[in-house]
């Protein structure tokens, strides 16, 4: 068997500041430098406008730093706070978008492994049910199946709870936390809730653009 990758995820002095027009660039972040092992669940946590959701996007690619280098893998799962689910799709159609995304036939084992995550995460009986049918539980359990349904080295979170009242937040937390137990995938937490920090290995705080070291689990 090949080796596994000792680092899933990995980044150096990554920076990143945002040109106003009449005024100085401001900085957002300033030389963060992580590294995350296969399956490790690590939250990043900070206060409101300290560059959480930016670091994310850059992780995932989606947006590009000023300066310094991300390493990633290319299989990636996104599970966002407003769930970004197509109104027009079903649930089992929303859940299967990433595998048409990446060019692959909708076959019988795509539908297969969608099927069997929607199981999991409770919602065998609303496979063909559009989101507007759903609540907000419901649409972040699809998030989570979606996210997963390509077999993802890596899923990126921001703020999954965010848009969920506590009781359903902690049952989604559950759902994250029971799809991810004794897997391979290397999960990033972005959240403001010290309960969803609290399912993860290390906890790191962003903080004046550079991420340090809040908590480690056995440490």
């Amino acid at each position: 068997m090949p080796n596994m990758p000792t680092v899933v995820l990995g980044t150096k002095n990554l920076k990143k500041s945002f040109k106003i027009p009449g005024q100085r660039p401001i900085e957002v972040l300033r030389g963060v430098d992580l590294s995350i092992g296969p399956g490790e669940k690590v939250a990043i946590v900070g206060r409101s406008g300290a560059g959480k959701s930016t670091l994310l996007n850059i992780l995932g690619g989606m947006e590009r730093p000023t300066s310094g280098t991300v390493t990633r893998p290319s299989n990636i799962g996104f599970v966002f706070q407003r769930y970004h689910l197509m109104p027009e799709l079903t649930v089992l159609e929303n859940v299967l978008l990433p595998t048409m995304a990446a060019a692959r036939r909708k076959d019988g084992p795509r539908r297969e492994r969608a099927t069997v995550l929607l199981e999991r995460v409770g919602l065998a009986d609303r496979l063909h049910h559009l989101p507007s049918e759903l609540s907000g539980g419901e649409m972040q359990r699809v998030a989570l199946a979606r996210a997963l349904v390509t077999e993802p080295e890596l899923v990126l979170a921001d703020e999954p709870t965010g848009n969920l009242d506590a009781l359903t937040g902690g049952e989604i937390l559950g759902v994250l936390q029971e799809l991810s137990a004794g897997s391979s995938v290397s999960l990033v937490l972005v959240t403001h809730s010290p309960d969803a920090a609290a399912i993860c290995d290390r906890i790191l705080t962003l903080e004046d653009g550079i991420l340090k070291c809040k908590e480690e689990k056995g440490k």
